[in-house]
C-alpha cells in the first residue's frame, strides 16, 4: 500500500518528532550532532525554511519548522536520508536509523508557536540532560541558546521569536529567559508532542472531500488548533496541492517552463541560461528557479546543473523571483492556472 502524503501549505507551522529505530541513539558521539546540524542548517538555508526551535538529544530530536517554498517532506527527506547514510559510513552499520517516518503536528501559530517554543527548548532539562536552567542557557544542543546570544547559529530564525517578547533585543532576551523559566514547574505537556489528542470531526469530514484529488493523512498526524484552524488549513492544503499538480497533470517539465519564460520575457533560451547580468533577464532567471521549484518541485540542485550556476544561486533566485511584482500574472498568462490568494 502506498505511503499516504502530509497535509502541507506553504507558512504552516509544524512541531517534528523523529526517533531512532526502537528508540536506540541516533547520536554516538559529538562529531555525529555537528554532522546533522550542519546538514540540516544547509538544507535549511538553500531551501529558505524558517527554523524556530530544535533540541537534539541521544535517541530523537525536535524541530520547529515552517514550511516555505520546499514541501517539508522534501526538506526532511534531504536531512533524514543523508545523515542515516552519512551515520552509517562513520559507524559501519547498514539498515534504518529512524523509527518509520517522522511524525508532524500541524500548529495553529498564534495559540501554540510560543508554548511549543518553550516545551522543545526545555526538553533537555526535561530529560536530565542539564541539570539546571543556567546550564541550559550554554547547551549548544538546542536553539534556546541561540535566542540568548550564547551559540551562533546562522540558520535559525531567532528575530522572528524575539520579536514576539519586544523590540529591543536585549530586553527580548530578558522576557523570553523569564518565559522560559516559568516552564520548568510545569506538568508535561502531552498534547504538544501529539498525545491525547482528538481531530476535529468537521475537519476530517471537510478532508474527504479532498481524497478524490489524492490528499491523504497519516494516522498519527495531528492538528493542533481550532476548528475553524484546521478547515482553513485544509482548504489552503487542497489549494496549494491543486497549484503543485498541475504543472504534472499538464505534462510540463523545465525544458517546457524555459521555453515558456524565454517567450514570456522575449529573450533567447540560451541567454537565459547563461551569466548575463542583463536586469531583465536577472528578472526571467529568478521566475523561472521560483517556478521551478514552487511548481514543478524540482531541487536547487538540479536546476543548478541545468542552469550552470550553483545551488546557493538557485535558492537566491527562487527567493527574488518571489517577490516580483508581476507574479501572480505572469503565473496566469504563463501556466494558465488560477493564483490562490493569501
Amino acid at each position: 500500500m502506498p505511503r499516504k502524503a502530509r497535509i502541507d501549505a506553504p507558512g504552516a507551522l509544524h512541531h517534528i518528532i523523529l526517533r531512532g529505530i526502537e528508540r536506540r541513539r541516533i547520536f554516538n558521539d559529538e562529531q555525529d550532532y555537528r554532522n546533522y546540524l550542519d546538514r540540516l542548517g544547509g538544507v535549511i538555508i538553500e531551501t529558505s525554511t524558517p527554523c524556530y526551535a530544535w533540541a537534539l538529544m541521544p535517541n530523537h530530536v525536535h524541530l520547529l519548522l515552517r514550511t516555505g517554498l520546499v514541501p517539508l517532506t522534501t526538506v526532511m527527506r534531504r536531512v533524514l536520508t543523508g545523515y542515516a547514510q552519512q551515520f552509517n559510513r562513520r559507524h559501519k552499520r547498514h539498515g534504518y536509523l529512524f523509527q518509520n517516518r517522522y511524525k508532524s503536528f500541524l500548529c495553529e501559530e498564534d495559540s501554540y508557536l510560543l508554548e511549543l517554543v518553550r516545551y522543545i527548548h526545555l526538553n533537555p532539562l526535561r530529560a536530565g540532560l542539564v541539570k539546571d536552567v543556567r546550564v541550559l542557557t550554554g547547551w549548544a544542543r538546542s536553539g534556546h541558546s541561540v535566542l540568548l546570544g550564547k551559540v551562533t547559529c546562522d540558520w535559525q530564525d531567532t528575530d522572528y521569536v524575539l520579536s514576539l517578547f519586544g523590540r529591543g533585543v536585549s530586553s527580548a532576551r530578558r522576557a523570553y529567559a523569564s518565559f522560559i523559566a516559568e516552564g520548568i514547574g510545569q506538568d508535561r505537556r502531552p498534547e504538544l508532542a501529539g498525545g491525547g489528542l482528538l481531530r476535529s470531526i468537521g475537519g476530517w469530514s471537510a478532508l474527504a472531500v479532498n481524497r478524490s484529488k489524492g490528499l491523504r493523512l497519516m494516522s498519527d498526524e495531528r492538528i493542533l488548533g481550532s476548528s475553524e484552524f484546521v478547515e482553513n488549513v485544509l482548504k489552503r492544503a487542497d489549494e496549494e496541492y491543486d497549484r503543485r499538480t498541475f504543472a504534472r497533470r499538464e505534462g510540463l517539465d523545465m525544458d517546457i517552463l524555459i521555453d515558456r519564460i524565454s517567450d514570456y520575457f522575449r529573450i533567447d533560451k540560451e541567454v537565459l541560461k547563461s551569466s548575463s547580468k542583463q536586469r531583465e533577464v536577472c528578472r526571467a532567471r529568478w521566475v523561472l528557479c521560483y517556478f521551478a521549484v514552487s511548481r514543478l518541485m524540482i531541487s536547487c540542485a538540479d536546476i543548478a546543473r541545468k542552469l550552470n550556476v550553483s545551488p546557493s544561486a538557485v535558492s537566491k533566485s527562487v527567493m527574488r523571483g518571489r517577490s516580483d511584482s508581476l507574479l501572480e500574472q505572469i503565473e496566469r498568462e504563463l501556466l494558465h492556472v488560477r493564483t490562490v490568494e493569501a
